[in-house]
């Protein structure tokens, strides 16, 4: 039993890890003839707690509670792997990517997120406004006019070869680079 402990605590390679992410496509259509994606169950939850007379929320929701499920499933599943199944190595990251953060201002390495941008002093200054209070309208905006969050076109749509997917997927990759490269150095200058 500790040896599949062991296996699961460790980073899995990628030609493991992809191949079983790409697998849940093909094992939902035959499963059921469901679509894979996340951002479609906080419309599901929407319409189960607040009946509205609101067009968007009136449909049957109760048919996809499969999705609910899954997203309970996802959040069980990270309290599981954080609380019993922590990796207790440190994280390994890149020193260039080291070196880029810590000109950025960012010098606390030592968990998963950076503590200067993922802390209660963050949270309540204008940087934690602008990343997550703004940052979070523009990611749920996106969302919401791309017809689908990033896993659902790059996992879903992708392996059902629609065209909308694929342009919606360079459009998240485009718009990642251009945050990184471009705004963020920008916004820490602000702030």
């Amino acid at each position: 039993m500790e040896q599949i402990l062991e296996i699961v605590r460790k980073p899995w390679p990628w030609y493991v890890a992809g191949p079983l992410i790409g697998l849940t496509v093909p094992t939902l259509l035959l499963i059921g003839n469901k679509s894979f994606g996340i951002s479609s169950s906080l419309r599901h939850i929407c319409a189960a707690c607040m009946p509205a007379n609101i067009p968007f929320f009136k449909y049957e929701w109760k048919r996809e509670i499969w999705n609910l499920v899954f997203v309970l499933g996802v959040f069980l599943g990270g309290i599981i792997a954080t609380q019993w199944l922590a990796n207790p190595d440190a994280i390994v990251i890149s020193p260039a990517t080291i070196s880029d953060l810590q000109q950025l201002g960012i010098q606390d390495f030592a968990g998963l997120m950076p503590a200067d941008l993922f802390s209660t002093e963050a949270l309540f200054s204008l940087k934690g406004l602008l990343f997550f209070v703004l940052g979070g309208f523009m990611v749920g905006f996106g969302t919401r006019y791309a017809g689908g969050c990033t896993s659902g076109h790059a996992i879903m749509g992708l392996s059902n070869l629609q065209w909308p997917s694929l342009v919606a997927t360079c459009c998240f990759m485009a718009g990642g680079f251009l945050m990184t490269h471009l705004l963020l150095p920008f916004i820490f200058k602000l702030v």
